[in-house]
């Protein structure tokens, strides 16, 4: 059982993949008995393929014709982006050549029509690597949990973030300084707008939600908001009560509608998720057969991307003539819900001035909105006269919570908006 594979892109994933097929091909075939042959490079960038060794091996800066190769079973995308990927993954599925990709920008934004491409042509489309780097959470929702309803997924994403929000959680600091460290180290891109704004999960997001309940979340129906905001007051005062704060990735099954939602999140510090750390991804599922189950691993990274890449080489390989997997099966159509109609519970952080009266008007806008409050603390802290009240509501309506805090942040007395979290 041979494969013969092309690789569109020498960057960071891409190099990665050259790297591991050159090196450990044998490893491969000596656990799967498939032999992996990498037969085709096409980049632009000459520079990116100095580090390898590719006597024979074609190399070109044309990815048409590394498509157009008649020796090329499978075709690997990974220069990400949307044009030209898109072009080049629709030609690959169009010559019948089954393609895996880690871009999952495309995938959030075009999955129907890729979806489409690849079952008229009979050939395979696969994106393990587009979600959480090395973890097997595609296989994992597609095949390990086929037989489960999902009734909830929880992800920490990207590893810029959560690099970010450990460094502020145990070591004290500031947004904007651990971002200008993640930058120096590479952890954070420049600009790094796509990872701290919550995007890059967002499109990971929109994937899992797609998959785990086999219909179309549309990427612009996810609701979004990145850690830009997060304070190291708001991490601080989050540990004093038994809680870490995570970007999160929620997909969730509700009343016949599906969740879909990236945002900060208050994590318990007994969860799971709250103990994976710097620039590691994990993921929580729940479900209905399998119960519950974690997968923790690098989410991004040369290598750790590229074992992805290879395993869904492996998968293709191995199917053989056997029946072709859709990519996305849109069996359903089920609507997604509006953030205004979450039920939870809420951080809320006020910043007030410092003198009598002011909890009270908080606290009665909160009630006249259905806001019931679980506890409430004043923080000794002050600045220029100001003073933090931080307050945690029961089980509420988001609408309710966001109403009542457009009146509260109209007050004289609050000095800047309220810092608002959700709790898990």
């Amino acid at each position: 059982m041979s494969c013969r594979v092309g690789v569109i892109g020498a960057g960071t994933v891409g190099g990665g993949v050259i790297e591991t097929l050159l090196n450990n091909a044998g490893v491969v075939k000596d656990k799967t008995g498939v032999e992996i042959a990498l037969a085709h490079v096409a980049e632009v960038k000459e520079a990116l393929l100095a580090p390898y060794d590719l006597s024979g091996i074609t190399v070109s800066n044309d990815a048409m014709k590394l498509i157009a190769d008649p020796q090329i079973d499978v075709v690997c995308e990974l220069i990400g982006g949307i044009e030209p990927a898109k072009k080049f993954i629709l030609a690959a599925l169009n010559a019948k050549k089954s393609v895996v990709t880690a871009n999952k920008m495309l995938l959030a934004k075009h999955a129907p029509e890729l979806t489409e491409a690849a079952v008229k042509n009979g050939v395979e489309l696969r994106y393990e690597a587009a979600v959480a780097g090395t973890i097997p959470i595609i296989k994992a929702v597609r095949e390990s949990l086929a037989s489960n309803h999902i009734q909830a997924l929880y992800g920490i994403l990207n590893g810029t973030c959560n690099y970010i929000l450990t460094r502020m959680t145990y070591e004290g600091m500031e947004f904007g300084d651990v971002l200008k460290q993640a930058q120096a180290l590479g952890f954070a891109e420049t600009p790094p707008d796509l990872d701290v704004n919550g995007d890059d999960t967002a499109h990971k997001c929109s994937i899992l939600a797609s998959l785990c309940y086999s219909t179309r979340v549309p990427l612009e129906k996810v609701y979004i908001e990145g850690i830009t905001k997060i304070t190291r007051l708001d991490v601080a005062y989050a540990r004093e009560m038994g809680y870490v704060i995570k970007l999160l990735a929620t997909v969730r099954r509700t009343s016949g509608e599906i969740e879909a939602r990236v945002h900060p999140t208050l994590v318990p510090e007994d969860h799971l998720l709250a103990s994976v750390r710097r620039e590691f991804n994990g993921i929580y599922v729940q479900s209905d057969i399998a119960d519950c189950t974690l997968y923790y691993g690098r989410g991004a990274g040369k290598l750790p991307t590229a074992s992805a890449v290879v395993s869904d080489i492996v998968d293709i390989a191995r199917r053989g003539d056997g029946p072709v997997p859709a990519p996305f099966r849109y069996t359903h159509e089920v609507p997604v819900r509006d953030i205004g109609l979450l039920h939870g519970r809420y951080y809320l952080r006020f910043t007030t001035e410092d003198h009598p009266g002011v909890l009270g008007r908080i606290c009665t806008l909160l009630g006249k909105h259905g806001v019931s409050i679980a506890s409430c603390h004043q923080k000794e802290e002050t600045v220029e006269n100001s003073a933090h009240v931080v307050i945690m509501t029961h089980e509420t309506v988001e609408s309710g919570v966001m109403a009542a805090l457009c009146e509260i942040d109209a007050l004289d007395v609050i000095k800047e908006p309220t810092h608002t979290i959700r709790v898990l």
